[in-house]
């Protein structure tokens, strides 16, 4: 399941560089999660890490975006595989 960041954001800016995927970024009044590269950390951490930074416990999963561990591990093998295909030079 992909984590989500609620109106409770402060926008105090530990949870976007905390990100190895990249997946945070700040939108038009607060930080926002892709979905699409969230891996809740799977694959890097043991924990998702903008959670254990929030000071403000404002990112739950988002029940629009349920994922087993089995699927957060495929998303995390096929987004690193792309940084891998990108970095390689011609």
């Amino acid at each position: 399941m992909a984590l989500m960041i609620t109106d409770e954001c402060i926008n105090c800016d530990v949870c976007e560089p905390e990100c190895p995927n990249e997946a945070i970024y700040q939108g038009v009044e607060i930080y926002e999660i892709d979905p699409a590269k969230c891996t809740e950390c799977v694959g890097h951490y043991e924990t998702s890490q903008c959670v254990e930074v929030c000071p403000v416990a404002c990112i739950p999963k988002d029940p629009e975006f349920v994922e087993s561990q089995e699927e957060l591990l495929s998303k995390y093998q096929k987004l690193t595989e792309i940084k891998v295909k990108i970095a390689e030079p011609n």
